[in-house]
């Protein structure tokens, strides 16, 4: 539609292999391989099996021992967004609506559905309206022609178990199984289903069929690519399951629905999801409805007084919400999308250039090195998996190009490799104490620039593997660092002096772990990310030891970056916790060592003051909802009438260099005298209280260092947005 997703504006590695666990599971994926491989498609058995469930499908709907029925079904259709590199992290709920529906049918093909009860919260601004299809259940099984919201998403897709189906897909007998429904077991039948041509609008997917009558006892499926009409469509997943009334009738008993569209005009991807859960009961059977009720649209609506007289059970809508539609993809979603994914044929995609960057101010920002700079990026699709990537930049004030080529294999399980040449600049830090944008505006206009940017040179190869949900990197690198030097002019103020590095060439060997946020015990939830490196270059002097000349020398370094929370009804407990290790043979470089300092890492101190060879910062912080004035936007809705106040507190346990370490800046080794060394190994605390207002959006913050300490205050969009800015 020009809908959903498009309405809103602004939203928009283990290694174990080697291991008896391992080789098992390894033995166990060529065991499932192999079955796979062996299942035979278009068997006349199971031909013949699926023209009997189509039959019956045929049969049920004239069977005139049903003449029609009502029921009642509840309801979740809610509207979530999620944001992050690899879209990993938990959706943000934005919209969530509950229904109560009253469902009629009558022999041979009449359906109504009148919405009686519908209450609804909006948690972020959002002018979404839904198709009307996605405010009511699927009746039998879908008709022979599958068509979804209103036609606009989904549309024109022969049924796999109808007459046309049986011409257009291809069927397999995988497994034979027990499925439990409330009061009873059911022995079903899995029947794999593809399209014979997978570049036609299809369905790919599973039915599960009862083995005495052949009846559907469940459908999980998604489309091919050809069957969205709506391009920004990413996937449409649908599991209906049915279960037995009367003794007889195979009748729908519950459905979920997943939509989700994804913005790829950044490599740092926004997706929108709806996301619908429903439960289907209290029949009634053979009940005299009236041809009158069918009339007009399928799926209406009492009038807002009625609605509004609908008795909810005590408890807020949010309260209410199934754990799973926080989920990144619910379990069942998850099963279906596997299952797409194995039956769908490999097909050559066509090359498709786009426009790509991690975020908007990879296309315009400013730093004190390089002033205004302007970017761009693209990428091309190729054969096979392959992409081709570049990327390219100049600083108007330093009069200097910056850039990147990349190609790239990936599979659709997030495995992959990558080569690239790249002359590029990267930040000391190992976290961002300030979003891009706010930081560009900050350093053009008042002199306050959060970064300590340095050029480096470099030829990277790099391996990507996942496993669940994390995800791993493993780097090889020969690269050659140099200091950048402070070319722009802020409109007020002045800029720090540049941050000088060590500029010997080496190589580095890194692993990186990435997990996204993901359940924990006693309702915690937790986020992390790790990184262990390496880096070797031969020693050009024999540092007082003439047999150490020419021989290489190591610095070694470690990140470990975890975030955990839990919420305690309406407010959240959340910590941070970064620890930053720094180790090195001869001599440590400049921008290995650990740097705090910011609104993040060490909120009340200045940018990277706090500097040594080891530190580990801990910050609590308790959020509570408190009321604030709502704001109206429009058709957009209505910013909640509450902000969040969240208290917090941060201490900094530092170790500085020893100073028999030197420390390599520029092309020199610096002694006891280099300003990294300023502080000395000791506890830094800081308190301060945060406010995030707008919804969620905006956060106001004043920290002070403690016992001694100026406050200072910072104001920036909140964290969750950051990586597209």
């Amino acid at each position: 539609m020009p809908n959903e997703i498009s309405r809103q504006r602004g939203l928009s590695i283990y290694f174990y292999m080697l291991s008896k666990r391992g080789l098992g599971v390894v033995m166990g994926l060529l065991v499932a391989a192999e079955r796979l491989g062996a299942q035979t498609w278009d068997d006349p058995r199971v031909l013949a099996m699926a023209r009997r469930a189509t039959d019956r499908r045929v049969q049920q709907l004239a069977d005139s021992g049903l003449t029609g029925y009502q029921a009642t079904a509840r309801g979740y259709v809610t509207f979530l967004a999620q944001m992050g590199e690899g879209l990993r992290e938990l959706p943000r709920v934005v919209k969530a609506d509950e229904l109560a529906l009253e469902v009629y049918w009558r022999a041979p093909n009449l359906s109504k559905q009148r919405i009686i009860g519908r209450r609804d919260t909006t948690l972020l601004p959002t002018d979404i309206r839904y198709h009307q299809d996605h405010l009511g259940i699927i009746q039998n099984n879908f008709p022979a022609i599958i068509r979804l919201g209103d036609g606009d998403e989904v549309r024109d897709v022969p049924h796999p178990l109808s007459t046309a189906g049986l011409e257009h897909y291809e069927f397999a007998l995988t497994d034979s199984l027990r499925i439990t429904m409330p009061g009873r077991v059911i022995d079903v039948y899995e029947l794999k289903v593809r399209p014979r041509d997978d570049a036609l609008p299809r369905v790919i997917g599973a039915v599960y069929l009862d083995r005495e009558g052949a009846q559907v006892v469940r459908m999980a499926f998604g489309f091919t690519r050809a069957a969205y009409l709506d391009k920004q469509l990413e996937d449409v997943f649908v599991v209906i399951e049915n279960g037995v009334v009367g003794g007889r009738f195979w009748l729908p008993r519950r459905q979920e629905v997943e939509i989700r569209r994804t913005l790829t005009w950044l490599d740092y991807p926004v997706r929108g999801m709806i996301r619908g859960r429903w439960e289907i009961g209290n029949y009634e059977l053979n009940t005299d409805v009236p041809p009158i009720v069918f009339r007009g649209p399928e799926i209406v609506s009492v009038p807002p007084a009625e609605l509004e007289r609908y008795q909810w059970p005590p408890g807020r809508l949010t309260d209410s919400l199934p754990p799973e539609v926080r989920l990144t993809t619910p379990l069942e979603i998850k099963r279906t999308m596997d299952e797409v994914r194995s039956l769908a044929r490999a097909r050559s995609s066509e090359s498709r250039v786009r426009l790509v960057a991690r975020g908007a101010s990879d296309f315009v920002r400013f730093d004190r090195n390089s002033g205004v700079s302007v970017g761009a990026g693209a990428s091309a699709r190729l054969i096979a998996g392959f992409t081709l990537a570049a990327s390219g930049r100049h600083g108007l004030a330093d009069k200097r190009g910056r850039g990147s080529l990349t190609l790239g294999w990936h599979d659709a399980g997030g495995n992959g490799l990558a080569v690239q040449v790249v002359g590029d600049v990267r930040d000391a830090g190992d976290v961002n104490e300030r979003s891009r944008l706010a930081n560009s505006f900050a350093a053009q206009e008042f002199g306050s620039d959060f970064s300590d940017f340095y050029g480096y040179r470099a030829a990277v190869a790099t391996l990507r593997l996942s496993r669940g949900q994390t995800q791993a990197a493993l780097e090889f690198a020969a690269e050659r660092p140099f200091d950048l030097l402070v070319r722009a002019q802020p409109t007020r103020g002045a800029f720090r002096p540049s941050f000088g590095v060590s500029q010997r060439a080496g190589n580095r060997v890194a692993l990186r772990l990435q997990r996204p946020t993901s359940a924990a015990w006693f309702g915690f939830d937790w986020r992390g990310r790790m990184e262990a490196s390496t880096w070797s270059t031969p020693l050009t002097a024999c540092v007082g030891d003439p047999t150490k000349c020419g021989a290489a020398t190591r610095v070694s370094r470690g990140v470990l970056d975890v975030e955990v929370g839990r919420p305690f009804g309406d407010a959240r407990f959340a910590s941070r916790t970064l620890a930053v290790m720094a180790q090195g043979e001869s001599f440590l470089r400049a921008q290995d060592l650990a740097l705090f300092g910011g609104p993040v890492s060490a909120p009340g101190y200045a940018y990277h003051s706090l500097a040594g060879d080891q530190g580990i910062a801990q910050t609590l912080e308790y959020q509570i909802p408190v009321p604030f004035p709502a704001v109206h936007l429009g058709r957009f809705g209505k910013v909640p009438a509450r902000a969040t106040l969240a208290p917090h507190w941060t201490a900094v346990g530092l170790r500085a260099v020893p100073s028999a370490m030197p420390i390599s800046r520029g092309s020199m080794l610096v002694g006891s005298l280099d300003p990294l060394r300023i502080n000395p190994t000791g506890v830094y605390q800081s308190v301060g209280v945060g406010l995030v207002v707008g919804a969620e959006l905006l956060r106001l913050d004043a920290s002070r260092a403690i016992p001694v300490g100026r406050w200072v205050f910072s104001l920036d969009l909140t964290r969750t947005f950051w990586g597209i800015l």
